[in-house]
C-alpha cells in the first residue's frame, strides 16, 4: 500500500482534547458530561466548530446526532456509492475520564483535517459522527443516537422513567429535540460501505502484549439481571440460625454464583453484581427483602445464554435452600455483534504496512459500532489503556499512542475507499 504524505497535528489533537474537558458537570469529580445536561449541550456546540474547521460541513440529525459530511469525488460527478462513517460519542459516565469516546470523534477529526492538507480524495462521501448519549443515562438507556440512526431506537425506550418519573422522550424534547422524530432517523439496512470506529481499549491486554493496535473482533453481547429475595423479618436476637428465613444472606450467596459463573467462562466472558439493597436495613432485624443487580458479558453467544440459564438455575437453588422466594426480572438482552471479518483483515494489514505492532482483541464493553454493524460492515481501532482503566478520572491513554491510532484510522479510511466492496 502506498503510504500518503499525511502530517498529522497532534498538539491540536491535543489542544481539543483539553478544550473539550471544559464543558463537565463541577459537582463531580473527574469528568462529568451526561447526556441531555447543560455541559453536555454547550461541549457539542464545540465540536461542531471543531469539525466546521476542518471542512465538514455539519448538522444535528433528529436524535441529536451531530452528522459531519465530506464530499467525495464520486457524488461530485454525480455518481451514488456508499459513503464511509467514522465516529464516536463525547458523553461521560459520572466520574468518569476525558479519553472514551473523544479519541473516536477527536481523532476522525484531526483524519479529515490531514486528508484536506495532503490533498488526498477520498471517492466515498465521509460521514463524521458524534453519537448522542452512548453512555447508560438516566433512563436506563445506551446508545441514544446509534440506536436511532440504526431503527433500533423504539417507542418503548422514549416511555421509560428515571427516579424522577420523567420520561426520556419527555427530556429529550425539553434538551430541543423531536423525540418523534427520533423514531423516524433511521438508514437504510446494508447503506454504509463500511463503519469504522477509533476507540480506547478500556481493558489491560493491549498494555500487556505491548501492542499498539487493536484490531476488535467482536463487541460483546450482555444480560442484565434484577433479581429479588423475599424471607421474613424475624428478630435478630431471638431468632435461631437454623430459623432464618434471611433474604440477604441469599442474595449474598448468589453474587457468589454469579462470579463464579463469569470465572468458568472459556474465552471472553465476565459476571459482575454492580448493586445491591436490602431491607429494612436495621442492625437487629434479619432482612427479609433483598434486591441485587447482575450483568454477564461475552462475545460468545452460546456461553452468554449458557450463563444465563445457569445463573438463574443457581438463584433457585439457593433460595430454596435459605428458605425465601426469589424472583428474577430480564432487563436486558443483547447478543454478541461480530465485526466484519473483512474490515478486521483491512486494519491488520494497514497497521502491519506502517510498521504498528497490532493484536486482534474482544471488546467487553458496548459501543455505537454495535449498532451501525446493522447498517454495513463494521470494525472497530482500538488503541492501549493505561493500566486497563476507564470510566474513572484517572482514564489515560498516551497522546503517542492516540497518534499511531488516528494514522491507522486514516490510512484504512483510504484503503477501504479502493475497495468496491467491503465484505463482511
Amino acid at each position: 500500500m502506498k503510504k500518503h504524505d499525511l502530517n498529522f497535528h497532534i498538539a491540536s489533537f491535543e489542544a481539543n482534547l483539553n478544550d473539550l474537558s471544559v464543558f463537565t458537570d463541577d459537582a463531580h469529580d473527574g469528568w462529568t458530561r451526561e447526556v441531555l445536561t447543560e455541559p453536555y449541550k454547550a461541549s457539542r456546540d464545540f465540536i461542531r466548530r471543531k469539525m466546521e474547521d476542518a471542512g465538514l460541513t455539519t448538522r444535528f440529525d433528529a436524535s441529536g446526532n451531530i452528522v459531519g459530511h465530506l464530499p467525495g469525488m464520486a457524488s461530485t460527478r454525480g455518481q451514488t456509492l456508499k459513503p464511509i462513517m467514522t465516529g464516536s460519542h463525547t458523553d461521560t459516565v459520572r466520574n468518569g475520564g476525558r479519553f472514551d469516546g473523544v479519541v473516536g470523534v477527536l481523532g476522525a477529526i484531526e483524519t479529515v483535517s490531514a486528508l484536506r492538507e495532503a490533498g488526498v480524495t477520498l471517492e466515498h462521501d465521509l460521514y463524521v459522527i458524534d453519537f448522542l448519549g452512548e453512555e447508560p443515562n438516566r433512563f436506563g438507556v445506551a446508545c441514544v443516537g446509534s440506536r436511532s440512526m440504526s431503527g433500533r431506537l423504539t417507542r418503548d425506550h422514549l416511555l421509560l422513567a428515571d427516579e424522577s418519573s420523567e420520561k426520556l422522550g419527555d427530556a429529550i424534547t425539553q434538551y430541543g429535540l423531536d423525540a418523534d422524530g427520533a423514531l423516524c432517523n433511521a438508514w437504510k439496512p446494508n447503506s454504509l460501505h463500511a463503519y469504522i470506529e477509533l476507540h480506547i481499549e478500556q481493558g489491560p491486554s493491549m498494555e500487556r502484549e505491548n501492542k499498539q493496535i487493536g484490531v476488535v473482533t467482536a463487541i460483546a453481547g450482555i444480560d442484565r439481571l434484577l433479581a429479588k429475595f423475599i424471607g421474613e423479618p424475624d428478630h435478630a436476637g431471638a431468632t435461631p440460625m437454623n430459623s432464618r428465613h434471611d433474604a440477604l444472606v441469599a442474595a449474598a450467596e448468589s453474587v457468589l454464583a454469579v462470579e463464579r459463573t463469569g470465572c468458568g467462562a472459556p474465552i471472553h466472558g465476565v459476571a459482575t453484581t454492580g448493586n445491591i439493597e436490602s431491607w429494612p436495613g436495621s442492625f437487629n432485624v434479619v432482612p427479609n427483602e433483598t434486591h441485587i443487580q447482575a450483568e454477564i458479558r461475552s462475545t460468545d453467544a452460546q456461553w452468554l445464554h449458557g450463563a444465563k440459564r445457569e445463573i438463574a438455575q443457581r438463584i433457585g437453588e439457593i433460595a430454596e435452600q435459605r428458605g425465601v422466594s426469589q424472583f428474577i426480572e430480564w432487563l436486558t438482552s443483547q447478543d454478541p455483534v461480530p465485526a466484519s471479518t473483512a474490515l478486521q483483515d483491512n486494519i491488520a494489514t494497514t497497521a502491519e504496512e506502517l510498521g504498528y505492532t497490532w493484536m486482534s482483541v474482544p471488546s467487553g464493553a458496548g459501543h455505537d459500532a454495535a449498532h451501525m454493524a446493522h447498517l454495513g460492515p463494521m470494525g472497530m481501532i482500538f488503541v492501549p489503556s493505561v493500566d486497563g482503566h476507564s470510566h474513572r478520572p484517572d482514564e489515560y491513554t498516551s497522546t503517542d499512542d492516540i497518534a499511531v491510532g488516528i494514522h491507522t484510522l486514516a490510512e484504512t479510511l483510504i484503503r477501504l475507499d479502493k475497495l468496491e466492496q467491503v465484505g463482511a
